[in-house]
């Protein structure tokens, strides 16, 4: 009661009971301004920052698939798969032809907005990438076949790409791949592979896009490379077949499909085995063409106990050549067949000529 029959003090202050009021009647309307706020309100401009983020990093290029749509009803006819075709052009209704390549999705909205302004009253659009073109990179370096190749628009990492070239050389440093990436501004990343295998670091694998360029360095003439980082490389960097040949003094002879990463004791192996007395098994010659065109002849002398090693058990690599040759016995064996083969034949001759002659 006593604050209801305070009076004002001089000055033209109010009473103490109409502040206290007002303050209350504030504070309910900030509580029900917050009870009206729509659910996940105050989170709306950071999914707007990493849609913004995600449609700078990628370019459109030919091969893209994408949605258009309009916030206008008016428009609906207007929207619809839109392609981008191999010059870089796409068609888009009531514009024609209008070159997207090469611009981000927002730089392909505010061109398309500005556009249909000169014909829509309202010209809000959205676009978005349907279906990815299949991205297009060079891997360079310490591969068995550097050129460029084309990946898979889904699942294309760093791993894909150097397994489509051939999977790493023996000689590759894979703790010096650098990624090359000319889309939204020069980037050059330095890349780790064998934490990649050794540890799981899959910030070491990332997906390329269009455009990216893969260099895997070379070790140098001193450094030695970690035998488990390359048992390792032979089983993930490599393709998931090879084929080579298996000639020689095997049992089955031929062309074979064998696992990446097969060692030169399972190729013979799998052609059957060395032919006793004639296979020299222990001396086998390895062919091997490089990516300069020459050819590589090289023994290896086998060691079935032996695990995966380039001197004793190497892995093989796609159109390898394993030669399996003769024995002394098998040499000594075969001139004699030479020799005493025709002999024989003359012999026969000879002999049907004395019996038939009168």
């Amino acid at each position: 009661m006593g604050l209801e029959t305070t009076a004002a003090p001089a000055g033209g202050q109010r009473p103490l009971r109409r502040i206290l009021l007002c303050s209350a009647a504030v504070l309910l309307q900030l509580e029900a301004s917050q009870v009206l706020l729509p659910p996940g309100a105050l989170a709306v401009p950071a999914a707007v920052a990493r849609q913004s983020a995600a449609s700078d990093r990628y370019r459109l290029g030919s091969g893209d698939v994408l949605s258009l749509r309009f916030l206008d009803p008016g428009a609906a006819e207007l929207a619809g798969p839109v392609t981008v075709l191999p010059d870089g052009t796409a068609t888009v209704g009531l514009l024609g032809s209008v070159d997207l390549a090469g611009l981000t999705l927002g730089q392909a909205q505010q061109l398309l907005r500005r556009l249909y302004s000169r014909y829509l009253r309202r010209p809000e659009l959205t676009l978005a990438v349907v279906t990815p073109r299949a991205p297009r990179v060079a891997v360079l370096g310490e591969v068995e076949r550097p050129g460029v190749y084309e990946l898979p628009a889904t699942g294309s990492s760093v791993v894909a790409a150097i397994q489509a070239a051939g999977g790493a050389t023996l000689q590759a440093d894979l703790q010096a791949v650098v990624l090359e990436r000319p889309q939204g501004g020069a980037l050059q990343q330095h890349l780790d592979l064998a934490a990649l295998l050794q540890r799981g670091d899959q910030r070491q694998n990332p997906l390329l896009l269009d455009g990216d360029t893969l260099r895997l360095g070379r070790l140098t003439a001193t450094a030695v490379a970690d035998p488990q980082v390359l048992a390792l490389a032979a089983t993930n960097l490599r393709p998931q077949t090879i084929r080579v040949n298996v000639i020689g003094e095997v049992r089955s002879p031929g062309r074979l499909d064998l696992p990446a990463g097969t060692a030169m004791v399972e190729a013979v192996l799998a052609a059957g085995g060395s032919v006793p007395w004639r296979g020299r098994s222990q001396q086998v010659e390895l062919v091997r063409v490089n990516r300069d065109g020459t050819t590589r002849r090289e023994f290896i002398t086998l060691r079935d106990q032996q695990n995966v090693s380039v001197a004793f058990n190497p892995p093989l690599q796609n159109n390898d050549t394993v030669i399996v040759h003769r024995t002394l016995y098998a040499k000594s064996l075969d001139v004699l067949n030479q020799v005493l083969v025709p002999l024989a034949t003359v012999g026969n001759y000879w002999w049907l000529y004395r019996s038939f002659s009168p």
